[in-house]
């Protein structure tokens, strides 16, 4: 018999239990779940482990303080770090979760060598690069979960205001994961007709403006970061590179060109199969989306910028 698939989260907050779950419920691999707080992990560990006889499910699920319990995983899903507070930014967040992410990295590196990582703390864009510097691994095998969440809110409010399916919406928001993201319109539709023909300029501004908003809107009512919409949309990111589905996702991917952007993470649509960001799809940006992307890698870089200082001081 082949060896169960590994897959580690590191920080067993709400959105790591979140993703480890349907993780576990989609039989994806064997659990471990690591966090700095006493008992947390643990106690989530084998309150899931005792549902597996319920569900007929026979997976490992492991808690653990002690990071050396993600050795030799396949995947590992970082969330750890300090959660976004009411009026708090991304960018507020920076200085400490920079040094988390060190922490972090230098783990995976030493136990997990082998390992596809997703980084989920914000700010994103800052914190995967750190990760991908620590570590050392290809671009590959460290990406950000970002686009996938960030698109999944557009579709939402866009089914909503047409009264439709989810499913009847395609949509791609792209750029850095922040308040200057971009909703891509030239590439979303409703049954396959430009979503422009179906709303007006005005409500489709309004829409992309609550999509940029959407992380603050959930912290503003709940008081922390949100975790069902972000669990799962790490975990479509885990089930694509665990079941080699090559799938097509938005996600931060380190450009080396594309897109015109050089030595930085951004959100574009990538293939996520068994050898991790398998490749970059290019898209053709309108002259306002392109300017807009640029707009946000350009804020991506100062967000680098800013943590370099921050390392360095």
């Amino acid at each position: 018999m082949s060896k169960r698939k590994k897959i580690a989260f590191i920080g067993a907050g709400n959105v790591g239990a979140t993703c480890a779950h349907l993780c576990f419920l989609r039989n994806l691999g064997d659990i471990v779940l690591y966090d700095i707080i006493d008992g947390l992990p643990q106690g989530k560990a084998l309150d899931m482990l005792e549902s597996g006889p319920v569900l007929g499910i026979d997976l490992d699920v492991i808690g653990s303080t002690e990071i050396k319990a993600i050795e030799g995983a396949d995947c590992c899903v970082v969330t750890s770090g300090s959660p976004r507070k009411p009026g708090m930014s991304r960018d507020d967040l920076l200085k400490i979760n920079a040094g988390v992410m060190n922490q972090v990295g230098r783990a995976i590196r030493e136990v997990a060598p082998n390992a596809f990582v997703i980084v989920v703390t914000n700010p994103l864009d800052a914190m995967v690069t750190q990760v991908k510097r620590v570590t050392g691994f290809d671009k590959k095998r460290v990406a950000g979960q970002a686009g996938v969440l960030d698109s999944a809110r557009y579709r939402t409010f866009l089914a909503q205001e047409l009264g439709v399916s989810v499913d009847s919406v395609n949509a791609m928001v792209l750029g850095g994961h922040g308040d200057d993201m971009v909703p891509v319109r030239s590439y979303t539709t409703c049954g396959g007709v430009p979503i422009e023909r179906l709303i007006d300029k005005g409500r489709l501004d309004q829409i992309e403006k609550r999509t940029r908003n959407g992380g603050g809107e959930i912290v503003e009512l709940m008081k922390t970061s949100s975790y069902y919409a972000a669990g799962t949309a790490v975990f479509r990111m885990v089930e694509a590179y665990m079941l080699d589905k090559k799938e097509v996702l938005p996600c931060a991917a380190y450009l080396e060109g594309e897109y015109g952007v050089n030595g930085f993470y951004a959100g574009v649509p990538v293939v996520i199969g068994a050898g991790g960001v398998e490749k970059i799809i290019p898209i053709e940006l309108t002259a306002p989306e392109k300017q807009a992307f640029e707009s946000s890698v350009a804020h991506v870089r100062e967000l680098v910028d800013a943590m370099d200082k921050v390392l360095a001081a």
